[in-house]
This record gives C-alpha cells, structure tokens and sequence, in this order.
C-alpha cells in the first residue's frame, strides 16, 4: 500500500497555486488599495460627522477607563465589541445619508424616514453599549469609593 501526501485543496497542489495567486503583485496592490480605500472613509466619517467625534472621545475615555480599572480579558472583549459596533454603525448610517442625499438632495418624506431608521440603529447601539459599560464599570467604581 501506499501513501498519498494530503492538500488542503480539491486538486493536487491547489493549495500552493493559491499562495502564488495571493502574493501576486496585482492582488496585492487591490489589498492596499482596500485599506486606503478604508482610511479615506474612515477620515470622511470623523471629519465630517459631529457624532463620530464624540463617540470617538467617549472610546478614548472608555479605553482609558478600562486600563486604569484592570477589566479582565472577558470584559476587553465585551467592550472592544461595543466600540466596534457603535463606530461601525456610525459608519453605515454616514453612509446612508450621504447616498441619500446624492441621489435626492431636495427634502423626501421616505428618503428622511430611512435616515432616521439608521440614526436610530446607531443610537439603540450606543444605548445598549453605555449599559454594558455601566455594568462593567460601577461595581469597580462603588469598590473604589
């Protein structure tokens, strides 16, 4: 009996074809491209949206908050993910809005209904984050004082 060498691929030597096609010059310029691409939207949104901002300063207070408090890794977790979800959604409703606005830029009843439907997401998402970081954040407080 023999042995045959095992692939992570359907054929034979797939899997070293596909490390050749990830490291070529052409795909690897669209990946960096993708993060400038990424970068430029994310100085857009901080730039140009009030509330990013303050959201942002709220995520340095937060952050800060945390480091002093000693949370645990779970608790990292927990809130890395409400950050990222707050300033995600941030990003999608900035998004919508400008989308909207170039494509009906004289006041619409249902093109404002749908802004405001993503500014309420963003906000249900900031609400429940300030929950949780209440929960995490107040025993370690009351403990302190």
């Amino acid at each position: 009996m023999t042995c045959q060498k095992a692939t992570t691929g359907f054929l034979p030597g797939a899997d070293t074809l596909l490390l050749k096609n990830i490291f070529k010059p052409e795909i690897v310029n669209k990946f960096l491209m993708s993060f400038q691409n990424a970068l430029r939207g994310l100085t857009f949104i901080f730039k140009s949206q009030p509330n990013a901002r303050i959201e942002l300063s709220i995520t340095g207070i937060v952050i800060i908050t945390a480091i002093l408090l000693r949370i645990s890794p779970s608790e990292w977790i927990i809130i890395l993910l409400c950050i990222a979800m707050v300033l995600a959604l941030e990003g999608i409703n900035t998004a919508i809005e400008v989308l909207a606005d170039k494509l009906h830029p004289d006041f619409d009843v249902e093109i404002g209904k749908a802004k405001d439907v993503a500014a309420a997401a963003v906000l249900i998402c900031s609400i429940v984050a300030a929950i949780i970081g209440f929960i995490i954040f107040v025993p370690r407080f009351i403990i302190l004082f």
